[in-house]
């Protein structure tokens, strides 16, 4: 049976002795593959045209460009690479503007690794990934900024369905398409539909804007 080729990752941080870790840790892994490493957001763009990485790991704040440009930079150039980004929780203001940008999903520098390795399999498999501490804490500061989801709801939510609609406030409590599909009691590939359908009338890239989108809707709100 052939192998499917190896997750082709570049590591973009400024930090050597934390691109060192990453290498090691996705190194050990026979589907994992580092092609590159780039210092600072702007050879972290000149990599990603060169290298077409399948995921680049994107450390926010670095020299020159960082990685709320460098990951608007590579999705401006509709460069087959998705962008997943590491942060400390004392730069979470940053998270949203790396979302609006078009980075894939986004975890903690310190998260396990096994939930790294997972979190670059999903990506690389076009899906997004969402930490839910990080979320949270996220969504908590912004709370107060938030809309009343007992308000009009905004123009942007009125070409979904109730169902999608309905879908779509499942996907911004963390569910999984599994999870949901139980939950409505429909099948999976149903709720997989519904989500295609959201992104596509929204206009989002992927099921994280999906969940910012929601928060910032006022659709839900943070402890609903």
């Amino acid at each position: 049976m052939t192998q499917e080729r190896p997750v082709r990752i570049l590591l973009a941080d400024d930090q050597p002795l934390l691109r060192t870790g990453f290498r090691m840790v996705l190194g050990a892994e026979d589907d994992l593959d580092i092609v590159g490493e780039a210092g600072d957001g702007a050879e972290a763009v000149d990599l990603a045209r060169r290298l077409l990485p399948d995921v680049v790991l994107m450390d926010i704040r670095m020299p020159r460009l960082d990685g709320v440009a460098a990951t608007r930079a590579i999705v401006d150039a509709r460069l087959p690479v998705r962008v997943l980004i590491l942060t400390t929780f004392d730069l979470d203001e940053y998270v949203v503007g790396a979302l609006r940008a078009g980075a894939s999903g986004f975890l903690a520098k310190d998260v396990p690794a096994e939930d790294l390795v997972t979190a670059i399999r999903t990506v690389a498999a076009g899906e997004a990934v969402v930490a839910p501490r990080i979320l949270k804490r996220l969504l908590d500061r912004f709370a107060d900024h938030l809309p009343d989801p007992s308000s009009t709801p905004p123009k942007a939510l009125d070409s979904l369905t109730d169902r999608e609609r309905e879908v779509l406030v499942q996907v911004a409590r963390g569910l999984s398409n599994a999870e949901i599909a139980g939950a409505l009691s429909v099948s999976e590939t149903t709720i997989k539909t519904h989500v295609g359908h959201v992104l596509t009338k929204l206009g989002l890239r992927d099921r994280v804007q999906a969940v910012v989108l929601a928060y910032e809707t006022g659709l839900v709100r943070p402890g609903a």
